[in-house]
């Protein structure tokens, strides 16, 4: 709260406080009581807010203003009908007041009725003097319905408005985004910069949009004008870092991380990147000191774990690799690369239990493509799970339907079992497919090689 309403607001606050304690009934008129009550509000003591309002209510019954502001307290505590009853009230006696508006849009808004609270708000704009607050809530309330063209208007209202707005900036930028649209999102950028040529916020933003269209050359641009704008800027160092990293300028890139190092304290992502460039440029040593410090830094910082895991994969310590797959996985489980990574280090390792989860986990996570099934046939097969193979291998061919070297794998697991009648009937379909992949068969079943089974079947 600034410091212009404190001083407007000390005096009635204190002889409210001066009326609880000593319990005499002083008296306020109506827009003290306002005032008080606003004041407990803003500082979050809805307790006195509360006493505040009661009070006033019993000396100014039919004050519109402190019944407007029961109506915010009451939204503050979630009472959500009693609050919709007063401003149903309010209405009629507040029929052009832009708060009562805005008010029965937020109630909407709670019921999930977003249509109906942006109507509202749509109306409170045609007696509102201070438009700002109702664009940036139509903006959300375009938003929570996923209308990125309306709610990009709205946000741009509010730049209109208050052009210092970096809020309003970063969420016109994220409805641009949102509509696949940068070169849009790029030309309204160059018309803030014709009006605001030193904003460092939207150069910075500029550059990004190019990096989308992968224009790196203007990317640089940008960045290097952010930085010019504020030498401070750390997410223009960084993103200048992450732009060189594309275009291979490793060296370049680590000259930009370091120097947000030298500007704030170090952050995980920048010490990870400095590791990442130095195992580009092969200068291995240098890259484990920084993949360390950045777990070190930030223990939550799963991509440092996973980094440290291929350095060791890198350098065949497998053991080690292990330990930190693991760490990822315990803080990001859900990240299908990580479980891949864990199901090829423990096939290495033998741990063929652990690739048998590492693949249950990949699809339960919808990763459904080829070579997972086929790893997974792998593990089932080195396992002696011949159940459990032809159960996965039937859950392939739910996405892969005409692929023969499913169809194979299941008649060589059911052979396994000894299961002649349905190994011919997989082999005849599996050939059908495919001929070709019959070497497939042989190289996962060798001891079939010279069954007459196989002859049978594949008579057609």
């Amino acid at each position: 709260m600034n410091s212009d309403f404190d001083k407007f607001s000390n005096i009635p606050v204190n002889r409210f406080e001066s009326m609880l304690k000593t319990n005499k009934v002083f008296f306020f008129d109506a827009t003290e009581f306002e005032e008080i009550g606003q004041y407990y509000i803003d500082t979050g003591n809805l307790a006195l807010a509360k006493k505040a309002l009661q009070i006033g209510e019993q000396q100014h019954p039919s004050a519109a203003a402190l019944k407007i502001l029961k109506v915010e307290y009451l939204l503050l505590n979630n009472k959500i009908g009693e609050a919709e009853n007063i401003i149903d009230f309010l209405f009629e006696l507040e029929p052009h007041n832009d708060i009562v508006y805005l008010h029965k849009s937020v109630i909407l808004s709670k019921k999930n009725m977003h249509e109906e609270a942006i109507l509202m708000l749509r109306k409170a704009l045609n007696f509102s003097d201070e438009p700002y607050e109702l664009y940036a809530l139509l903006a959300m309330e375009y938003l929570y319905i996923d209308s990125f063209l309306m709610a990009k208007e709205c946000f741009i209202k509010c730049l209109e408005l208050d052009p210092n707005d970096q809020h309003a900036l970063y969420n016109v930028v994220y409805c641009f985004e949102s509509l696949h649209d940068p070169q849009g999102a790029i030309s309204f950028m160059d018309q803030l910069l014709n009006n605001d040529p030193y904003n460092e916020i939207i150069w910075h933003q500029l550059g990004r949009q190019y990096v989308q269209l992968k224009q790196y050359k203007e990317a640089i641009t940008a960045f290097d004008f952010a930085i010019i704008c504020d030498d401070t800027f750390i997410g223009a160092h960084m993103e200048m870092g992450k732009t060189l990293e594309k275009l291979g300028k490793f060296n370049e890139a680590i000259n930009f991380y370091e120097m947000t190092l030298s500007i704030d304290d170090p952050t995980a992502f920048a010490l990870f990147r400095l590791g990442s460039c130095h195992s580009k440029l092969g200068n291995k040593v240098l890259a484990l000191r920084f993949f360390k410090k950045t777990i070190h830094h930030d223990p939550l910082f799963d991509k440092g774990w996973i980094a440290l895991a291929e350095y060791h994969i890198d350098a065949k310590d497998f053991n080690k690799a292990r330990y930190y797959i693991n760490k990822a996985l315990q803080i990001d489980n859900s990240n299908g690369s990580y479980w891949k990574l864990y199901a090829k280090t423990n096939e290495v390792l033998g741990f063929l239990e652990e690739v048998d989860v590492a693949h249950q986990e990949l699809t339960a996570l919808g990763n459904y493509e080829l070579e997972t099934w086929l790893s997974w046939a792998k593990c089932l097969l080195n396992l002696k799970d011949y159940e459990k193979g032809i159960e996965v291998m039937k859950q392939a061919l739910d996405f892969y339907p005409e692929n023969s070297k499913f169809n194979f794998l299941i008649a060589g697991f059911y052979l396994m079992l000894k299961r002649e009648r349905e190994a011919a009937f997989f082999l005849k379909n599996a050939y059908l497919l495919d001929p070709k992949e019959l070497n497939l068969f042989y190289l996962h079943f060798p001891e079939f090689n010279s069954s007459p089974l196989i002859k049978r079947a594949l008579t057609i």
